[in-house]
């Protein structure tokens, strides 16, 4: 039986080149006097990606074949390494413990999601991560260095014991992003890449 979700990464040399980002879903409806209802249909966002802008060569056509192969076409999803958002600290910055605050102690609870905050106070939107990258995550308690342990295919952040209350926990990281195949038929033709046809290779998150 193939399992749902593979933790292995999709190619990284095609990846850097993809383009996409998130999408919202938000439904509207104008009333007579000129004004609008809006309404959003999910909490979170979800991405969508077009592999293909990503491909520049034939071997990296080939390693995106297998990799299709692999996981069943649409059947299985994988990690994916977003190639504008896959790290807690701001674009061109390294990653420090105190990049993300995960939640605040209170004597009782020793679990905390890795999360990524866009915006400012109470406007932000709070992005939970499920696929952290392994040896990536630094943690803080009231920022001072802490160890925990951290599940890579969740997300999950466990302390031996809880931080005492009102500490703040924070958390520094590199994360990939769950999708899939959002086709079952990968269409090649090598005749049309070699003449710089790119093939379109669409992918979007999931929630595995």
């Amino acid at each position: 039986m193939v399992a749902s979700f593979s933790e292995e990464r999709f190619p990284l040399s095609v990846a850097f080149g993809t383009s996409g980002g998130p999408e919202r879903r938000t439904d509207i409806v104008r009333l007579s006097t000129g004004y609008e209802n809006r309404n959003q249909r999910t909490r979170h966002s979800w991405r969508r990606y077009d592999a293909g802008s990503g491909v520049k060569s034939l071997a990296d056509l080939i390693r995106v074949l297998d990799f299709f192969e692999a996981r069943r076409g649409r059947l299985v999803g994988f990690r994916f390494r977003d190639p504008f958002d896959a790290a807690s600290a701001r674009w061109g910055q390294a990653a420090t413990a105190l990049d993300q605050l995960l939640g605040t102690g209170d004597g009782e609870t020793r679990s905390f999601q890795l999360a990524k905050r866009y915006g400012a106070g109470e406007d932000a939107y709070v992005r939970p991560i499920r696929k952290p990258v392994s040896g990536t995550v630094r943690l803080a308690v009231d920022g001072v260095a802490a160890n925990a342990s951290v599940e890579a295919t969740s997300g999950l952040v466990t302390f031996a014991s809880p931080p005492p209350p009102g500490s703040r926990i924070t958390a520094g990281f590199e994360f990939d992003v769950p999708v899939r195949f959002d086709i079952d038929h990968l269409a090649l033709n090598v005749a049309a890449f070699e003449a710089g046809d790119i093939p379109t290779i669409p992918l979007v998150e999931i929630r595995p």
